[in-house]
């Protein structure tokens, strides 16, 4: 396939090199947050926490656009199996909680908000009963500071996530083909038409500040021309 210029497209090039960026920067996430030689500390400072989840969010898009590339060509049968309302639904649970948080197929949507920002009391009631209490003490309100330890627990788990997402392309490939087979049927749940939400891909900023943003920049724009492949 031609791009917009013109020029002809190597997928498999294009995918090998951003795939190989992906790495690396997700090598280096690792390292910040601590995940390394199968060890991992629990919190991290707030600083850090949040410097991490900016590049994290970035990366996370530009994944799921190669897999968007990846996909472009594969074709998969959902069978459509008749419901029995006679079936009993298993009432199975489990308890553990998954290391690895899989990274979801389609972008998050944009909210819009427009509730005024929640306002915090500044005066407090100091009640008490002359000659028999005293004054309730006066709450210590302490801000957050950006040493504070916070929990880390779900970050490194979308960071897993992540690290078995690019180990993974065919296979993630043909779970979005699945998607996009059952949106066409009518099965599944979502009410979106592609994976990609209208407009700036999530984690885009408009002046990079990381290799990330160069890498989403790229994918965004090939995913869009391979869903025009598919579309044509």
């Amino acid at each position: 396939m031609t791009n917009a210029q013109g020029s002809t497209i190597n997928w498999d090039r294009a995918i090998a090199r951003n795939r190989d960026a992906l790495l690396r920067i997700l090598a280096a996430l690792f390292a910040m947050a601590g995940l390394v030689d199968g060890e991992s500390g629990a919190t991290l400072p707030r600083h850090l926490h949040n410097h991490i989840l900016r590049i994290l969010r970035a990366a996370e898009s530009a994944v799921r656009r190669l897999i968007v590339i990846a996909a472009r060509d594969v074709v998969v049968v959902v069978a459509v199996k008749p419901r029995n309302p006679a079936t009993t639904p298993s009432t199975t649970t489990t308890t553990s909680t998954p290391a690895v948080l899989a990274l979801p197929l389609l972008d998050p949507r944009k909210r819009f908000d427009f509730r005024p920002p929640s306002r915090r009391a500044k005066s407090f009631p100091r009640i008490c009963v002359i000659g028999i209490s005293e004054p309730r003490p006066i709450p210590e309100i302490r801000n957050p500071t950006p040493d504070d330890e916070i929990d880390a627990t779900r970050l490194h788990r979308r960071l897993a996530g992540l690290k078995a997402a690019l180990d993974d392309l065919d296979g993630h490939a043909k779970r979005l083909a699945r998607w996009r087979a059952k949106r066409d049927l009518g099965l599944n749940r979502s009410k979106y038409f592609s994976p990609m939400r209208p407009g700036w891909p999530p984690g885009r900023r408009k002046r990079a500040f990381h290799e990330v943003d160069d890498v989403l920049r790229e994918c965004h724009s090939l995913a869009h021309d391979a869903q025009r492949e598919d579309t044509s």
